[in-house]
């Protein structure tokens, strides 16, 4: 890789922050653009095409999320959040916007090199742009921690020393054997036997048809069954599901609310058409875990306690765009100690 790919861009409003982290990338050989906001920071990526850019969450403007989400609709760089939030769901939400790694403030110095260094050895396409960098901010009168841990970092590792960071070499491809080429088998001739008679068949029983299968949850390429109507679950209208205002049609995957169109991904249209499909049953976070991953439900799969979590982000992320309260719910109730079902019908 030439030195005009080492690009690193920085978008962080904190000065003090912001000089650490342009001290350790500029330390592993990157040229660094310096930018104070999420609209600014998304400029630079589309002008500078970097190699890595690091994002903070809480910023004046656009939001680290937004930047992020918006940033992965045109660029491929490296992306890495570092935010002083440290909650799983903020986590979660960051990974989900595209961030290839989340690091929490304070954050130690070489632990952002190690990081860094270990993404470049994972190759990603990129187009080549260029740019001309921008000049860092002057530096702050009161000394903060991260001022204090990048004054300690450059006394323990020169600008430009031996560690600075090198390109990752490809690995080399696997050793192939030759193949011999085998001459062509000639097939035996074969010899013509007398036609026989063919042996009275007797009369084929008809065949029985196949015991209709039970689907307990949405599968991907598979139709959701439908669900008859009674008390305390949706009712079917042709395609269509519906429930307490709510309406679902899992042939082109609209979910509309009171008339209103909602947009959902596509974990959160099969967790609530499985939900649908279920009525008042009860279902397990394990269960709805297997239903994200397009799984029946078998117990030799593994379901970890990662897992059932992120099932609650995905319900507590559906909840809010279809208008659900889990203290007053009209969709979505909640089990506790065992997991979801369908509210009562209104």
């Amino acid at each position: 890789m030439e030195d005009a790919d080492w690009t690193a861009v920085i978008i962080e409003d904190d000065p003090d922050v912001r000089d650490l982290i342009d001290l350790v990338l500029s330390q592993s050989g990157f040229r660094t653009v310096l930018a104070e906001d999420g609209l600014e920071g998304v400029d630079a990526v589309r002008r500078h095409n970097p190699l890595i850019t690091t994002l903070d969450v809480n910023m004046p403007g656009m939001d680290g999320f937004a930047v992020a989400k918006r940033l992965r609709e045109f660029s491929n760089t490296y992306l890495i959040f570092i935010t002083a939030l440290g909650d799983e769901i903020d986590v979660v939400t960051g990974f989900e916007a595209g961030a290839d790694d989340y690091l929490v403030k304070p954050f130690r110095p070489r632990e952002l090199r190690a990081r860094a260094d270990s993404m470049l050895r994972r190759p990603r396409g990129r187009s080549d742009v260029g740019g001309a960098a921008a000049a860092p901010p002057a530096p702050p009168a009161e000394e903060s921690w991260a001022t204090k841990a990048a004054r300690e970092f450059a006394d323990d590792a020169p600008r430009g020393g031996a560690h600075a960071a090198r390109p990752a070499e490809p690995a080399p491809a696997a050793y192939q054997p030759p193949v011999q080429q085998q001459p062509p088998v000639q097939p035996p001739p074969v010899q013509q036997q007398p036609a026989q008679q063919p042996a009275q068949q007797p009369a084929q029983q008809p065949a029985q048809q196949p015991a209709q299968q039970t689907y307990l949850q949405a599968v991907p390429g598979q139709p959701v069954p439908p669900v008859a109507a009674g008390p305390g679950g949706p009712a079917p209208d042709g395609a269509w599901i519906r429930f307490n205002g709510l309406a679902l049609n899992n042939e082109t995957r609209i979910v509309t609310v009171d008339g209103g169109s909602v947009d959902l991904t596509r974990t959160e249209f099969d967790l609530l058409a499985s939900l649908l499909s279920t009525g008042r049953r009860v279902r397990s976070k394990a269960d709805l875990v297997l239903t994200m991953r397009g799984q029946q439900y078998v117990t030799s799969y593994f379901v970890n306690e990662a897992d059932k979590r992120s099932v609650e982000v995905h319900v507590a992320n559906l909840r809010r765009k279809i208008g659900d309260d889990s203290t007053n719910p009209k969709f979505i109730e909640t089990v506790r100690g065992v997991g979801y079902r369908l509210a009562e019908s209104l």
